[in-house]
């Protein structure tokens, strides 16, 4: 009889509801996360870290989902277990029920853009993007570090985080989605030989290759491209090359520094913009 009386009393139900609420929040984001992963299996990505990306994206955002709706049912047993009549609640709230349903709006708008954000593969998570919307004038960058069906967040390269409404995003630049490239000016004088700087170029992409850890990343090596301007001081060259996504600013990096060391042994002169100024002396005669 004890036990049946603690069995049934409120704060008893409720802590089994609790309970049994977190054993199917972490036993669902399992299942999710095991189904997710075999799915993503059987279809073709162009490399293993796009598949990678998709497959965090998608099962983040359906145990996202699966926990939302597992503690709005634990909810609604426990207001059960209280007694709380949601009828009368509902109708004795008529006003916020006008409030929250205008608020409502702007979030269902929120869900919708995050399921074609799903359904399109327009950003995942570890992609590198800019977005733009929601009365913000300037672009937020970074780094997408969660996505659910409302809300996206991105951390700078200053570590700040900026959470951003899926419906607010109108404008999305997505710099790492397949590949990335890398674009490179650089400026020599006016008297270098054009054909030995595109060879001393064209031979350090190519030597980068044969570094096992660069060739992993790197898909098609930086090349000259073409005399792209004239500068005030300098013919401005272009170079291009394509690697695998997020690593354009490390290839990029690695490459000015080797392309400076064999442009210095051969003799070619990297020029920047340079002022002269001339100091001219005048002459006052005294007249007699």
């Amino acid at each position: 009889m004890v036990i049946i009386d603690i069995l049934t009393h409120p704060i008893t139900q409720i802590v089994i509801i609790v309970v049994i609420a977190m054993i199917a929040h972490r036993f669902s984001s399992r299942i999710i996360s095991t189904l997710i992963h075999r799915i993503m299996l059987r279809h073709d990505f162009e490399t293993v870290a796009d598949r990678e990306k998709q497959e965090r994206t998608v099962a983040g955002i359906f145990r996202a989902t699966a926990a939302v709706l597992i503690w709005l049912i634990a909810a609604g047993a426990i207001m059960s277990v209280l007694k709380f009549n949601l009828g009368q609640v509902a109708a004795g709230a008529g006003f916020f029920g006008i409030i929250i349903g205008l608020g409502a709006q702007a979030t269902i708008r929120d869900y919708l853009a995050g399921i074609f954000i799903l359904l399109e593969g327009q950003y995942r998570v570890g992609d590198i993007v800019s977005l733009n919307g929601g009365g913000v004038s300037e672009e937020t960058s970074g780094v997408v570090e969660d996505i659910s069906l409302r809300i996206t967040k991105l951390r700078d390269l200053d570590g700040t985080i900026h959470i951003i409404r899926n419906g607010e995003a109108s404008i999305i630049t997505n710099r790492t989605f397949k590949y990335s490239s890398v674009v490179i000016d650089v400026g020599v004088a006016y008297d270098s030989d054009i054909d030995l700087v595109e060879k001393v170029m064209n031979r350090v992409g190519l030597d980068m290759l044969k570094d096992e850890e660069l060739a992993k990343v790197i898909q098609e090596p930086i090349h000259f491209f073409r005399v792209d301007a004239f500068g005030e001081s300098a013919v401005i060259i272009k170079t291009l090359g394509k690697v695998a996504p997020a690593k354009q600013w490390d290839i990029g990096g690695e490459y000015r520094r080797r392309l400076l060391y064999a442009f210095r042994q051969e003799g070619i002169d990297i020029t920047v913009p340079r002022m002269i100024i001339q100091q001219t002396e005048k002459v006052h005669q005294k007249s007699k």
